[in-house]
């Protein structure tokens, strides 16, 4: 699959399961997509909720919901609430069932598949022994050649088969891939495959590329371990006198541990990544990044990296998720969004106590010393709440600076920091942390945060001095 150039019709599409939240491969799986469109061609969303046990509404939304969020609009596809847009619909597969069923029946005409009796106990022995043998294991081809009268007397028995494509004898299938290049895969090590279960379900790797086909899907990138379902699918889709797309099969992302991305080694959610407070920007600059060459590593917009996206800087060894990188980008999303965005980031707690003549520099109190609404709900409790708590570290330090100090230090009280400062140096004899701790400390509780000429001027006089005294109770 080449990179597209402005003359090439372009459709990519992300194709989720709605069977839980949206987790970070999922979601660069959605971006790429959506970048290698952006400009030149067609988003598609189209959702796979064949599997009705996990397959719930509320997943649907949510999924939408976090595509919304990362700014990542989809031009075709499910919308919100049942409703979609375009003319290749139904865009959710559980309502395509007559779809397949059309072109399940063309494949059993064209003697392409047949039904299969076996059961999975049987199935399970067979694969049992082949591995024994040092066989890979593969289907057997017991129901391959069932008469019509025996599949006839099957179901008049009751018995429920699965539906199997018949895979060509000898056939090789090549094709190239976007990401990891010439690939060629014999068809006898294949074997006949599943494309129906016994209950009437419809498997992934047929209902994908029959809607890819019908949806005019011409770019499709997904995680490599699809890689071994595409020859499956080519075969299908050849079978059928259908188009299938070029397949670009993007590596996955492993832990910090090395081993694959899990919640037990940093794997969130979108949905957990919002709620802690992490901007989209931030989210989608990093994401480009896992696994994609960037050459310019400034904060980027979508559209700006939309255009430097190019597939042949996609990665073929697994990219590898460093929370450390996530929140440098969360930093630059902060000290780069607007006032406006910043404010309204905030809680509503927060907000609430911030007095509308401070909101300006509280803004840029929280771009400098906070990544998360939490932590500037912290300085936002120092600045504005009623009273300061101190822990017993804090208190300790109090207690080492002396009755002495903070005597001086509350006849020199004053916003001006510096001034402050350099009247209790000159009173005390204090100097360097010595100075400079005990002071934070009284008057902020915390050992690091803004500077202290910002805090004065915000704490005010009064605040100030009620502060140094009740610090000075402490020796």
């Amino acid at each position: 699959m080449s990179q597209p150039h402005s003359a090439t019709p372009l459709k990519t599409r992300f194709a989720p399961s709605p069977t839980g939240h949206i987790h970070l491969g999922n979601a660069r799986t959605a971006l790429f997509n959506a970048l290698l469109a952006r400009g030149r061609g067609v988003f598609l969303l189209r959702v796979e909720d064949t599997d009705k046990e996990r397959s719930t509404q509320a997943f649907e939304e949510g999924l939408m919901a976090d595509l919304s969020w990362l700014g990542l609009p989809w031009q075709e596809g499910a919308l919100p609430e049942g409703r979609e847009v375009g003319e290749a619909g139904p865009y959710r597969q559980s309502q395509r069932d007559g779809i397949y069923e059309r072109f399940y029946q063309q494949l059993v005409d064209l003697d392409r598949a047949y039904p299969c009796f076996c059961s999975e106990q049987q199935l399970a022995i067979t694969r049992k022994l082949q591995l024994s043998a040092g066989q890979p294991p593969r289907y057997a081809g017991t129901c391959a050649h069932l008469s019509a009268e025996n599949v006839q007397r099957k179901l008049a028995e009751g018995q429920k088969p699965a539906l199997r494509f018949r895979v060509p004898k000898g056939a090789t299938v090549e094709f190239a891939d976007g990401v990891c290049g010439p690939q060629k895969f014999k068809a006898d090590d294949i074997g006949d495959f599943i494309i129906r279960r016994a209950d009437g379900g419809s498997s992934f790797m047929f209902c994908n590329v029959i809607d890819d086909a019908l949806m005019g899907v011409s770019h499709a990138m997904r995680g490599v371990d699809h890689l071994t379902n595409t020859p499956r699918q080519l075969m299908i889709a050849e079978a059928l006198g259908l188009s299938a797309p070029g397949y670009a099969h993007i590596s996955l992302i492993n832990g910090s541990d090395g081993s694959p991305l899990s919640k037990r080694n940093g794997s969130r959610s979108i949905r957990e990544l919002r709620e802690l407070g992490y901007f989209p920007e931030a989210v989608v600059n990093y994401l480009a990044r896992l696994g994609h060459y960037y050459e310019d590593t400034r904060f980027l917009s979508t559209d700006e990296l939309a255009a430097g996206f190019q597939l042949e800087n996609l990665g073929k060894s697994p990219a590898r998720y460093d929370e450390d990188q996530l929140k440098h980008w969360q930093k630059e999303a902060l000290m780069l969004l607007p006032d406006a965005r910043i404010w309204d980031w905030l809680s509503e707690e927060t907000r609430a106590l911030v007095p509308a003549a401070a909101q300006e520099a509280f803004i840029g109190i929280a771009r400098e010393n906070a990544l998360f609404p939490a932590e500037a709900q912290v300085w936002a409790e120092v600045l504005f709440g009623a009273e300061l708590t101190l822990d017993e570290s804090a208190k300790a330090a109090l207690q080492a600076a002396g009755r002495g100090f903070f005597d001086s230090a509350l006849a020199a009280a004053s916003t001006d920091f510096k001034a402050f400062a350099e009247a209790v140096k000159i009173a005390t004899g204090a100097k360097g942390k010595a100075l400079f701790m005990p002071l934070r400390l009284a008057l902020t509780g915390h050992e690091h945060g803004p500077e202290m000429s910002k805090i004065t001027v915000m704490l005010g006089l009064e605040t100030i001095q009620a502060r140094l005294a009740a610090a000075r109770c402490c020796c």
